[in-house]
């Protein structure tokens, strides 16, 4: 809170109007929805309604628990009186995450104050995990990495993608997991050159690379990991392409350190692709950040010029992607450190023959 004060304090902002739902867990500790928090240096609310009222009371003691009354008001009158309350004239809100209605409907509401659109005052904050944060993803990493060693045990000829997906998200919560972090994808065959794809009912057949993209959910965390193993004796060129994707993932792990622009990182794992005359085929993008959401600051792309950070928890997941032809992805979760990253997914990466 101290932090984000004197963020605010640099924005000329008396106070921060917050609706994203992570960020209001960040600084709250709530695990709910449908709420707000209207932060000035001195007072802190949470807005909410009858439904949230006693979780809000008993998760966020350190604030002020304003409850709206559905029947009467809405919440844009609740936080209009709050502001008018305290004579403000600057409040910030979050221009990536709140509603034109929800602020139109505000400024109707305020007498004399201006609300201004702010980027990345929470998300700044969050990018940096501290040590009990890094724990829970590490945690939510090794629950993945165990549910993965067990799901290997079930690809066989036969099983469609459907079915192993289920078998994995319960494999998942078997070991602690609060859900999967984010819809798995498990697809096979010509459908790994899709790197999102969706699991159906195909079946695993003789010859198939399968792709495994998926993490657990731990406190609120999340881990994100990609493995690609393959059915029955690879042949040449799913060898070849095996072998770059995974040469090239070890560079990128390699090249994280506190202070290397993330394009700088993305750039040589590039290069290493070139060499092989498959960047056509390669993925437009080798990592992001994650945490509470599975996709959040800094994502390492060509257009990402911050440094990384020591305590960046962020994926290295280079891809060749061949159409009609099939795919290969190898993902890890990193936390970066002052000399290096440590790797928080254990599974091995050598390609895994079943």
């Amino acid at each position: 809170m101290q932090n984000l004060m004197e963020r605010l304090k640099a924005l000329d902002l008396e106070a921060l109007l917050l609706v994203n739902d992570s960020n209001i867990r960040y600084l709250s500790q709530y695990t709910g929805s449908d709420s707000f928090l209207l932060l000035l240096e001195n007072k802190k609310y949470f807005i909410t309604d009858y439904r949230y009222t006693e979780q809000a009371e008993q998760e966020c003691p350190d604030y002020e628990v304003v409850v709206a009354n559905r029947e009467t008001e809405t919440h844009e009158q609740v936080i209009a009186q709050l502001i008018d309350s305290h004579n403000l004239s600057k409040v910030g809100f979050e221009a990536l995450h709140a509603s034109y209605k929800l602020i139109s409907s505000l400024e109707k509401e305020v007498s004399s104050c201006q609300l201004v659109p702010t980027e990345r005052v929470v998300e700044d904050l969050r990018a940096i995990k501290s040590d009990d944060e890094i724990a829970n993803i590490s945690k939510a990493a090794a629950i993945a990495d165990l549910a993965f060693g067990e799901i290997l045990e079930s690809i066989k000829e036969g099983v469609s993608e459907t079915e192993l997906t289920w078998e994995l998200e319960n494999r998942l919560r078997d070991h602690g997991s609060q859900g999967s972090a984010f819809p798995i994808i498990l697809i096979s065959g010509q459908k790994t050159s899709m790197p999102h794809g969706i699991p159906s009912d195909k079946k695993i057949e003789k010859g198939d690379f399968i792709t495994l993209d998926f993490g657990a959910l731990y406190n609120g965390y999340r881990s994100d990991m990609t493995r690609t193993v393959i059915l029955g004796k690879p042949d040449v060129k799913q060898s070849k392409v095996y072998e770059i994707v995974r040469e090239v993932q070890s560079i990128g792990v390699d090249r994280v350190k506190e202070g290397i622009p993330g394009r700088d990182v993305n750039q040589a794992v590039n290069d290493a692709i070139a060499k092989h005359n498959y960047l056509e085929f390669a993925g437009k993008g080798l990592g992001h950040g994650l945490g509470l959401d599975i996709h959040e600051i800094p994502f390492l792309n060509a257009r990402c010029k911050e440094p990384l950070k020591a305590g960046n928890a962020i994926t290295i997941e280079p891809g060749i992607y061949i159409p009609f032809w099939g795919g290969v992805r190898i993902e890890d979760t990193v936390v970066v450190t002052r000399e290096g990253c440590e790797i928080l997914t254990k599974s091995p990466k050598d390609l895994t023959i079943l």
